[in-house]
């Protein structure tokens, strides 16, 4: 079965041209959507990609109709790949079902895992950056003391462990993660 995705930004937009290509590619069902192609929630997409099973053509216009960035396409190509679905953009002249669809496919996925890496390489260098100014990653560390005051408090069934949390500012999760700490090193019984 051949289904097709038509997408627009904005309401005033007309999909006419769109549902017109994708219904000359042969398209049985096609899902329109106006929404702007950098939101993750799209509805249509979605209800288009849970209706596709194995064997399934997946068309669009064109590529940027399906995904803004590089790496968003990358995933839904994937998505499409493991489910045994081809893809085909009709501007693009993209058909996976072709070696040369199937070689482009390739290079976009080539171009998405060097753009992750490059992210990758951006982040543990900025990291590094701030260790040797003195600045460390991750949660600062909860004061002892407050600990201890938050525990007393717990232990002496007083309070609620909303109210521990707002008096002491231990977190909840903090203070349950140090109570099960301290029931792990009591001997057994």
């Amino acid at each position: 079965m051949k289904i097709g995705y038509a997408r627009v930004s904005t309401a005033d937009q007309s999909l006419d041209l769109q549902i017109d290509a994708l219904k000359a590619a042969g398209c049985e069902k096609i899902y329109e959507e106006k929404a702007s192609g950098a939101k993750d929630d799209r509805q249509e997409l979605q209800k288009a990609l849970e209706c596709l099973r194995e064997g399934d053509t997946f068309i669009v216009y064109k590529l940027d109709r399906l995904a803004r960035s590089t790496s968003k396409l990358i995933n839904v190509l994937n998505e499409l790949k493991e489910k045994g679905v081809e893809f085909v953009s009709i501007q693009d002249n993209i058909d996976t079902s072709t070696a040369a669809g199937k070689a482009l496919f390739g290079i976009l996925a080539v171009f998405a895992e060097f753009e992750r890496d490059i992210i990758r390489e951006r982040t543990k260098a900025g990291l590094e950056s701030a260790r040797a100014r003195g600045r460390k990653g991750g949660r600062p560390k909860t004061d002892k003391r407050k600990i201890e005051k938050a525990l007393k408090l717990y232990d002496s069934q007083t309070m609620s462990v909303s109210e521990i949390e707002n008096m002491t500012g231990v977190s909840r999760a903090t203070l349950y993660r140090v109570l099960k700490e301290r029931k792990q090193k009591l001997p057994i019984q």
